[in-house]
């Protein structure tokens, strides 16, 4: 099939390239096929073993790090009565590197996310405003319809399928999408236009005379 000249957000680069080209990428669009299907079929026994055996993801983790605690803490009084070697641990330690890149990192997030509250908070950005309030409903309903493991595997089942499908199909879901995209917009222009902009004025007005 020939490829359309039509992208999505214009892009020039391929889906597996954004994904970063490597191991993830080969896993995500399926190239690695047992790969993805092992990470599926694990991920559905772990979901199916919380749901039927009323585990929590923190009760389970507690076990497993208990389970793990007792086994090393034997083994290394067994070695030390049998003249044996204690167990190949390795040094566990984080370094001040890792800590100041981790600092960096949270800072320059943090500050961003701060950034961008301030500006819907003060109504500098309309299309963002629209754009996080309504990821927050999205989040708000789909919280409301299920539990944090159920939405965990029902996102892993959507990022091993949604991708895959897509490059797939990707020229016709480009071009029907795009078309979609310049409807959305046009709409938001006219409603801009004959609503937000009245809307925005009448606020500037209401602070003027006050």
């Amino acid at each position: 099939m020939e490829s359309s000249s039509v992208r999505l957000f214009h892009r020039q680069r391929s889906l597996h390239q954004i994904l970063g080209g490597g191991t993830l990428a080969d896993v995500i669009l399926w190239r690695r096929r047992n790969a993805a299907l092992g990470i599926l079929f694990v991920t559905l026994a772990a979901w199916v073993v919380f749901e039927k055996s009323g585990y929590t993801l923190l009760s389970f983790v507690a076990n497993v790090l208990l389970l793990l605690v007792s086994i090393l803490f034997v083994w290394a009084k067994s070695a030390a009565i049998l003249n044996r070697p204690p167990p190949p641990l390795p040094e566990l330690k984080i370094t001040e590197e890792v800590v100041q890149e981790a600092t960096a990192f949270v800072h320059t997030r943090l500050n961003s996310v701060l950034s961008v509250s301030q500006d819907i908070a003060l109504g500098k950005d309309s299309n963002l405003f629209f754009k996080v309030a309504g990821c927050l409903w999205v989040i708000s309903v789909v919280g409301s319809l299920t539990d944090f493991l159920t939405l965990g595997y029902t996102t892993l089942l959507i990022v091993l399928t949604v991708p895959m499908l897509y490059e797939k199909y990707e020229d016709h879901i480009d071009r029907y999408t795009m078309v979609a995209y310049t409807e959305a917009q046009q709409l938001y222009a006219r409603l801009d236009e004959e609503v937000l902009s009245k809307v925005r004025k009448y606020i500037l007005e209401k602070r003027k005379l006050s």
